[in-house]
């Protein structure tokens, strides 16, 4: 009856357990909320510090799931006077539970206990578990091996014996303390130690590959929508913009299904992990969508998201950091010990935040599986920032960057470097009666300012003043109760607009202006594509990490020339204009002729949603074995060029972009191969540098080399006349387009690119 009573009192712990997790999950959404005033739970957990708050919960969370299972263990341990009495102390310890006072106190309290009785509910069991071992006479000790394959085993044996109890997923693998459970562990989880020839092996189960599918454009996003969810404003408007672009979806899923020819295509198994949406982040944007807060990031995760649906891939769309962790199937605890099974995505995409979650809940596991990931970055990160070593050794170590991934992994919203890829997103396309209503309705003497808080208004007067001689000037500026004071009197303002109502105000102004601030945003692009003439400012000098604050940190050495580069540089005139607003002479110049120039409605094909699935089409079926070695490399001049290209009587090796398309150049003393490769009509390529990392392609290009040397140097391959020094790159994960040094000629692998879709070389698909 006694051994029925302390059972009973473990079952009525347990549901007491239950319903604390129910609790917890009830207060958990307030207790991590982020808004000052919502409840007075928020109040006080922010008293109390937020993260460490929510520290507590995830601390709760972990210490239950270990309690649970040790206890289901405990229920079955045979019934003998020494586990009865072990079992009456853990009950007798359940009813000493202090009462704390205050909420968050109790809390804090629960946690405690919870911990001090997972250590209690552990040592029970490691001696029962160890006493049925000696009785069976299954185990005796287990020695060490000293394996000079395995140097770490001792030493990791070692962390185990001191460290084990730090993260319930050492538990949760069967670690319990002995030296044969840490071997078990460190040879079969992880991979520190040898396998042990008593374990049966052959238990293993062996993991059958998952079988191919075949990929179908689809043209209804309803499967689509419900997946995204609810519950945040941030996902509600990239619903909005998904249903709103649907029809355009649908049709360019048809035009490019007929010119792939409706081939195969393989469906690929993809997460997609929104870290910034998360409460982990601090979802900084949510809040701010409703008062003019910046959007490019959203309009980009929602066109992601849109054309991985609709080219046929098999989506789980993830914004906690509990949906991680569940499509993952990582261990309960803090992330300590890796996956055991295989990955079950082919792909992964995610941002900065999303990574960072990923390594603390992934452990070893991220090295392992990095290669499948892609990262959202918006601003671009170049090889000297990713390499951890090198930029840590030579000053290039940032806040973001230095996660070792190939820097074509980096996906980026314009293309900043050839060293990322170009993922973008999609501007509205407007068909014939849209256009034509277009050209009727446009009013010469209007204008719209790109800028939607007052801040951005603060010190423009003096511009302003000037335009306002020429045109009526509109601003869609957020307020709540009364107008911004930064505001000029003669704007009319109409405060911030649905993005319909946006389209159609963009769509009678002749004239978007800029002042210098967001930086690369889609809205201009928007405004274009409605016929209107994009105005902005040109930086002298321009824009770095090097002297402007919102640089600094970013993983990028790039010079912004001016507001919108892209723009500038893919666009140009007389779509857009740029000039420099300190000169009020040249300001009311490109005014007067804004006021002359008519234009056609003009959105570039990469930005158009047949240009993006295209775009993400060919990154999919492509983009796979980032890392290969080095091949030889003959090569032969081009007629009537400097240009180097691959000799077409040499077997090709597999490459994408194909051989075919690559074009040696040396750049000028101090130019990038960015500049090297433009200068000639080209694009930079870094998927060819291991095609010209090679002696041959110096004397190919007729350099005279009195050694050639390799080096761990991000502006490497590269050569120095007046020393008639030559350098190869030693690590090619530095290889890189930009950068540049005054002492050197670089070598530059270029390639060709198809009209308005740069990401593309003209055989790339």
């Amino acid at each position: 009856s006694d051994r029925i009573n302390t059972k009973g009192k473990i079952f009525v712990a347990g549901i007491g357990f239950f319903s604390l997790c129910f609790l917890m999950t009830s207060l958990g959404g307030q207790f991590s909320a982020k808004r000052p005033g919502d409840t007075p739970f928020t109040i006080r957990a922010e008293v109390l510090g937020g993260p460490e708050s929510r520290g507590v919960l995830r601390k709760i969370s972990d210490m239950l799931e270990v309690i649970m299972k040790r206890m289901d263990t405990l229920s079955k341990l045979g019934n003998t006077t020494t586990d009865s009495h072990r079992l009456d102390e853990l009950s007798s310890a359940l009813d000493r539970l202090p009462p704390p006072i205050g909420l968050v106190e109790r809390i804090q309290a629960i946690a405690q206990n919870m911990s001090d009785m997972a250590v209690r509910v552990e040592q029970i069991l490691q001696r029962s578990m160890a006493n049925n071992r000696v009785k069976d006479g299954t185990t005796g000790q287990c020695e060490v091996p000293k394996d000079p394959h395995y140097p770490d085993c001792p030493s990791k044996v070692d962390w185990m014996r001191a460290r084990w109890t730090s993260d319930p997923c050492y538990a949760f693998y069967g670690v319990d303390g002995s030296d044969c459970s840490f071997l078990i562990y460190l040879s079969e989880v992880e991979w520190f130690c040898p396998p042990l020839t008593w374990r049966n092996q052959t238990t293993t189960p062996t993991q059958k590959p998952f079988p191919k599918r075949q990929a179908a454009f689809r043209s209804d996003i309803e499967a689509l929508l419900e997946q995204v969810g609810t519950g945040k404003e941030s996902l509600s408007f990239m619903k909005r913009r998904m249903r709103r672009l649907a029809a355009q979806w649908a049709s360019a899923a048809r035009r490019l299904d007929d010119s792939l020819m409706s081939q195969w295509r393989e469906q690929k198994r993809i997460l997609v992990h929104v870290g910034f949406l998360t409460e982990e982040s601090g979802d900084v944007f949510s809040p701010k969508v409703l008062k003019g807060g910046p959007l490019g990031e959203m309009v980009q995760w929602a066109d992601i998201l849109t054309a991985l649906h609709v080219l046929g891939h098999n989506l789980k769309i993830s914004v906690s950091l509990k949906e991680l962790q569940g499509f993952l199937g990582v261990p309960p605890g803090r992330g300590s010990c890796p996956l055991t099974g295989p990955l079950p995505f082919d792909l992964i995409y995610t941002d900065y935040h999303g990574l960072q979650q990923m390594r603390q809940h992934m452990g070893l596991s991220l090295r392992k599986h990095k290669c499948h990931i892609r990262v959202i970055d918006t601003f671009g990160t170049e090889p000297a920032y990713n390499h951890e070593d090198y930029a840590t050794l030579h000053g290039y170590r940032t806040n973001w960057g230095y996660w070792n991934l190939n820097c074509r992994q980096y996906m980026t919203m314009f293309p900043h470097t050839p060293d990322n890829s170009f993922m973008g997103f999609v501007a509205e396309e407007l068909n014939d009666t849209e256009r034509l209503s277009i050209q009727r309705n446009k009013v010469d003497s209007m204008a719209v300012v790109y800028g939607k808080e007052a801040s951005m208004w603060k010190g423009k007067e003096r511009f302003l003043a000037i335009l306002h001689r020429y045109m009526d000037i509109h601003g869609t500026v957020y307020y709540e109760t009364q107008r911004p004071p930064e505001v000029p009197a003669f704007v009319k303002n109409h405060g911030l607009l649905p993005q319909q109502e946006l389209q159609q105000l963009l769509r009678k102004a002749k004239l978007f202006i800029g002042f210098g601030f967001p930086y690369e945003g889609p809205a201009p692009l928007e405004a274009i594509a409605n016929g209107c003439i994009f105005l902005q400012p040109k930086f002298k000098p321009s824009h770095s990490s090097l002297n402007h604050e919102f640089f600094r940190g970013k993983p990028t050495s790039r010079q912004v020339s001016s507001q919108h580069p892209y723009a500038e540089q893919y666009i140009g005139r007389p779509h857009v204009i740029t000039v420099d607003f300190n000169n009020s002479q040249e300001f009311e110049s490109a005014i007067r002729d804004i006021m002359k120039t008519k234009v056609e409605p003009y959105l570039p094909y990469e930005y158009t949603c047949e240009g993006m699935l295209e775009r993400v089409h060919a990154y999919i079926q492509n983009q796979v074995g980032f890392w290969p070695g080095s091949p030889p490399s003959p090569f032969v001049l081009l007629p009537n060029s400097s240009a180097l290209a691959w000799a077409s009587n040499i077997s090709t090796p597999p490459s994408w972009p194909p051989l075919s398309a690559l074009r040696l150049l040396a750049s000028l003393e101090g130019q990038s191969c960015i500049d090297a490769c433009q200068s000639a009509g080209l694009i930079c390529e870094p998927a060819f540098y291991r095609f010209i990392n090679i002696k041959e392609a110096f004397s190919g290009l007729e350099v005279q080399c009195e050694g050639v040397e390799a080096e761990m140097n991000h502006i490497f391959p590269a050569f120095s006349v007046e020393s008639s020094e030559c350098g190869l790159q030693k690590d090619p994960m530095l290889f890189s387009c930009a950068g540049a040094n005054t002492k050197y000629h670089r070598l530059c692998p270029c390639r060709d690119y198809r009209k308005g879709q740069v990401a593309l070389c003209r055989d790339c698909l």
